[in-house]
């Protein structure tokens, strides 16, 4: 049931916003999402599984946003710069991103384990929930390793070496990760990326 899935999700986020996660409770869950509490724990089996299939939510949505900003611009470094702007943008709107991306969690969040926990669910959705959830470090080397294949992938003329632009790469997500916890000016996250770019050797 994927629609209903969703709304779930979209009910749980909205509930969070106005609650800490302790305070939530299922059947109000439920209740917003116009499903029956049997059909939320059909498709999260507990309050444990919606906490991580909400987590993983976000990180894809966060992750798929990298994927966008990487592609919308043709100069490598305004890729780079649009997606240290997208982290530090996300990370601002979304509590649940920015918790993923520094790994400080407020006592208002659910703080799910990362390491997988054992599934008996038989949505696929669920069970990939329930798998590994990305440490601040994988989430490091996920956004570098994108930025990386889309900076040498066809068509990508005078592709840089590829170590030194792994490096590059690595150092835009540091430098935005520093943006989220000490958010410089307005239009400062881009600045500060192409300062730092300016003698790296990116295509």
């Amino acid at each position: 049931m994927p629609a209903a899935r969703e709304s779930l999700l979209d009910a749980a986020y909205t509930a969070l916003v106005y609650r800490p996660w302790s305070a939530v409770r299922m059947v109000d869950v439920a209740a917003a999402a116009g499903v029956s509490r049997q059909t939320l724990y059909n498709e999260f089996g507990s309050k444990e599984g919606l906490a991580r299939a909400l987590v993983r939510r976000e990180i894809d949505g966060y992750l798929t946003g990298v994927d966008h900003a990487l592609t919308v611009h043709g100069d490598p470094r305004d890729r780079l710069a649009a997606t240290a702007e997208w982290t530090a943008a996300a990370a601002r709107r979304n509590a649940l991103v920015r918790a993923m991306l520094t790994g400080c969690w407020s006592e208002r969040l659910p703080s799910p384990a990362l390491s997988p926990v054992r599934s008996g669910s038989a949505v696929p959705a669920q069970r990939r929930a329930d798998g590994p959830l990305p440490s601040p470090g994988d989430l490091v080397t996920l956004v570098r390793d994108r930025a990386v294949a889309v900076l040498t992938g066809p068509g990508v003329p005078g592709a840089a070496d590829t170590a030194e632009l792994t490096r590059a790469c690595e150092l835009v997500v540091r430098l935005a990760l520093s943006c989220v916890a000490a958010p410089p000016a307005e239009g400062g996250v881009a600045d500060l990326v192409r300062a730092a770019l300016h003698h790296q050797p990116v295509p």
